[in-house]
């Protein structure tokens, strides 16, 4: 445990720092292609920008953003003694301070835990996870999520969303820009030079292409990080059929549409929440998702 919340702390400031070199090199050729070598600077500058306040808002304050735009509302004790029960003694049990408990109105059976660090935590769930799991299934829902606080990877899946959105956002710049006709200007303005075509290909390829590296990136993490969830979740509660149990509910409901979620924070939840009524999971839905397949998920926990 304490070998991967060091590396999850090894990964966030690795990932910190490639994040700023990409977004100063994305803004660079960006800034070139588009603008011509006297802009580049500026473009590079303001990549570094948004990747810095980005990262500090999503640090400092991405918790609260994402329970707000869930939509979930703080539950006490009186409200419902069992879920704090059940969240305390698996907490104690963690060896971690015992986080707010948020409940989201919505009938599809998810969850999720957010927060930069065990003191700064809180895990929501929806009502329709409250109404169809029993306590056991309950216990390894909030289990999963206890282990993704305990490991630190909501620091780790906070800035990988952040890459990712930092990303998205520059490229939205650059698309606007050659949609209004920038490219057009850059090329007339330079006189149509082999090296400023070539400039403007790698530009283009830059937009296209980066996005798609980045959300790729964030597949990749997420997706590990929720075996290992599982795993640490089970142990933690001793008794892997529950989460099992649990997951087979939640596969059973997946047609059921959420209203509070979306692709900046699919990554987030215990499993990804379906925006479509009834939507279903192809192959290449499967390539592109935040998770493992929930069967391949199941059978892991089944032989442990």
């Amino acid at each position: 445990m304490y070998e991967q919340i060091a590396s999850n702390k090894r990964k966030t400031v690795l990932l910190v720092m490639l994040s700023c070199v990409f977004l100063g090199a994305f803004g660079w050729v960006l800034g070139y292609a588009f603008f011509g070598p006297s802009e580049a600077v500026v473009w590079m500058v303001m990549g570094l920008l948004i990747a810095g306040i980005q990262s500090f808002v999503a640090l400092r304050y991405g918790d609260k953003m994402v329970l707000a735009a869930s939509r979930a509302r703080p539950v006490t004790p009186q409200e419902n003694p069992k879920l704090h029960n059940i969240v305390e003694g698996l907490a104690i049990a963690a060896g971690i301070p015992k986080p707010a408990v948020y409940v989201i109105p919505e009938q599809a059976p998810n969850a999720f835990a957010t927060g930069r660090d065990p003191e700064h935590s809180s895990i929501a769930v929806t009502e329709g996870l409250l109404e169809m799991m029993n306590r056991v299934e309950l216990e390894g829902v909030i289990a999963h999520e206890l282990s993704h606080i305990q490991d630190r990877d909501m620091l780790l899946n906070t800035v990988v969303a952040t890459l990712v959105g930092a990303v998205v956002l520059v490229a939205e710049f650059g698309m606007r820009y050659l949609w209004w006709g920038g490219g057009s200007r850059r090329s007339n303005s330079s006189g149509g030079g082999g090296g400023n075509v070539i400039m403007l290909v790698v530009g283009i390829a830059f937009l296209i292409l980066a996005p798609v590296a980045a959300q790729a990136v964030k597949m990749a993490v997420s997706r590990r990080r929720e075996f290992l969830a599982d795993a640490n979740g089970a142990m933690l509660t001793r008794y892997p059929p529950g989460l099992a149990s649990a997951l087979r509910k939640i596969q059973a409901a997946s047609g059921i549409p959420m209203r509070a979620t979306n692709s900046a924070t699919a990554h987030l939840w215990l499993n990804e929440p379906s925006r479509i009524e009834g939507d279903g999971t192809t192959r290449m839905q499967r390539m592109f998702s935040t998770h493992p397949p929930i069967e391949e998920r199941i059978r892991i926990l089944e032989e442990m």
